[in-house]
């Protein structure tokens, strides 16, 4: 007989493991706890029942509602549930619009002395510009709550309305010869027979004062007039207008782009000029380093011819070149590192003498400022003189006042330490015995070690450099702007000396270059340029 199998062990306790193994897999009981809670959003509200120790995150998405990043939960997602617990979710959206609004034009008053007093010119209409903002707005629950600027584009500047004022001049009038032209505020005006009888020219207010010159004869005025255009396509326009005729109407050379030289032959109604190229970066353009001749007819201008072709111009040719007429009609030029005249019918520069440059460090050159002498002989002329020391000669601070004869070739240092801006100017020949003399003007620098920031003093010589005396202005005032001293055509009546045109603070000055004597012609404080024929 076979004996009956008997287990190695009781199975019981394994059986009753496996059970509760398996009761702990089963979902929760539906006694387990639960809680509720209350979501609120967009006015809307639902309970819901969800287990204890559940997020308010997750009772949201119990709910099926989704939390942007913007969005606003109260308390916050991570906050654990309690019973009865009230949830309130903000929707948040943000927006951008754009849309173009008007910069209103300012007003703005320029008073006069050359308008009779409480007449009154509009100089410029003003004109709204436009700007485009971009606005970044905030919406909870679809309501706007802020509203904030993020860009900003200048679609159009705003144009200032200018309104010039006549006021009464509080300045004695004084008889002139000729005819005195003056930049005043970008418009030019004219004086002639007395310091009182002004007359308006050109009232656009555009005029940027690089080219204004009366031509030799006194009939025609050569001037600047700023582009429309943007400033790296276009810079100016060369215009002329007369002076004979009241009311006259500008007319254009059908030239632009002239930043240095624009200057009238002195025997015929031509004009020479030199251009450029417009650039957007500094100093605005480079320079083209030509010469063209255009003829100038009443009220028409022909077409230009070329004197001289586009060339590199030499050491920072990139600035340009200055040019200058004898009154015999050489034709001479100035640049950073040479002085030399123009042969007019080959179409080539001869050098007279090289000049040491002047290293500005900067995104401007220096141009020897010259004159040629009433004789058409000599050519006066600011040379960069030789440092003292171990200096780099290009960064020597000095200048010098020199004279150089075209007949002999020889060169003479009348000046030592004028400063870089002297800029010197010549008289007409007057009668002196039996021969015929002139003078000689020029500015000095008050620190020519620092001439480049300095003011200057008016000086006035013979031309060989002798009888120097400092006429304008006094010891203890503030000095000069740099500028051009202006000789007047003729002398003038019960003046031992010539009347020497400079604008001082603004103002016209009329000096007398024998007693030094001056004179206050205007009051304003506008004036920038003066020519006088």
């Amino acid at each position: 007989m076979h004996s009956r199998f008997k287990p190695p062990f009781n199975l019981l306790p394994l059986v009753m493991a496996f059970c509760l193994i398996l009761a702990s897999c089963r979902s929760p009981r539906l006694g387990q706890e639960l809680i509720n809670v209350t979501v609120i959003s967009g006015g809307n509200s639902q309970q819901v029942a969800i287990q204890a120790g559940s997020t308010v995150g997750q009772a949201l998405e119990a709910v099926g509602l989704k939390v942007g990043n913007l969005d606003k939960s109260e308390p916050p997602v991570y906050t654990v549930l309690s019973e009865g617990l009230e949830i309130h979710v903000t929707k948040v959206r943000e927006a951008f619009i754009t849309e173009e609004v008007l910069i209103p034009f300012e007003q703005q008053i320029a008073r006069n002395e050359s308008l009779p007093e409480g007449e009154t010119r509009l100089v410029q209409p003003g004109v709204n510009g436009k700007q485009e903002l971009t606005y970044r707005i905030l919406y909870e629950d679809d309501q706007e709550i802020s509203r904030s600027t993020v860009k900003i584009v200048t679609l159009q500047d705003a144009l200032p309305e200018i309104m010039m004022v006549g006021v009464r001049s509080v300045f004695a009038p004084l008889v002139i010869p000729g005819k005195l032209v003056y930049l005043a505020g970008g418009n030019a005006w004219l004086m002639e027979g007395t310091t009182a009888n002004r007359r308006p020219l050109i009232t656009s207010g555009d005029l940027d004062g690089r080219i204004f010159s009366v031509s030799p004869n006194g009939k025609w005025l050569l001037y600047s007039q700023k582009s429309s255009k943007s400033p790296d396509v276009e810079i100016n326009t060369l215009k002329v207008i007369s002076l004979s005729r009241a009311n006259a109407s500008p007319f254009s050379l059908g030239v632009n782009n002239v930043v240095h030289s624009a200057i009238w032959t002195p025997s015929s109604a031509n004009v020479a000029y030199t251009t450029v190229e417009p650039r957007s970066t500094a100093p605005g353009w480079q320079a083209n380093n030509d010469i063209y001749k255009v003829v100038i007819g009443n009220g028409w201008a022909g077409t230009p011819q070329r004197v001289l072709e586009a060339n590199s111009g030499g050491i920072y040719g990139w600035w340009g070149m200055e040019l200058h007429y004898s009154p015999e009609g050489i034709l001479s030029y100035a640049r950073a590192d040479e002085i030399g005249l123009v042969d007019q019918q080959d179409g080539e520069l001869r050098p007279l003498f090289e000049i040491t440059p002047f290293q500005t460090h900067s995104d401007w050159a220096w141009v020897p400022g010259m004159a040629w002498g009433a004789d058409s002989q000599t050519l006066y002329v600011i040379t960069h003189a030789p440092p003292p020391n171990l200096v780099n000669p290009e960064e020597s601070p000095f200048f010098d006042l020199t004279a150089s004869s075209i007949s002999n070739k020889a060169t003479m240092r009348l000046i030592q330490q004028t400063g870089m801006f002297a800029y010197p100017s010549v008289s007409a020949l007057r009668p002196s015995g039996k021969e015929k003399s002139y003078q000689v003007a020029f500015l000095q620098a008050i620190f020519p070690e620092q001439s480049e920031t300095s003011r200057y003093r008016l000086v006035v010589m013979d031309r060989d450099g002798s009888n120097q005396r400092i006429i304008f202005p006094a010891s203890d005032a503030p000095g000069l702007e740099p500028q051009t001293p202006i000789w007047a055509p003729d002398p003038i009546e019960g003046q031992s000396g010539d009347f020497l045109a400079i604008a001082y603070q603004g103002n016209l000055w009329l000096v007398d270059s024998g007693t030094g004597q001056a004179f206050q012609v205007t009051g304003d404080g506008l004036i920038t340029k003066v020519d006088w024929k």
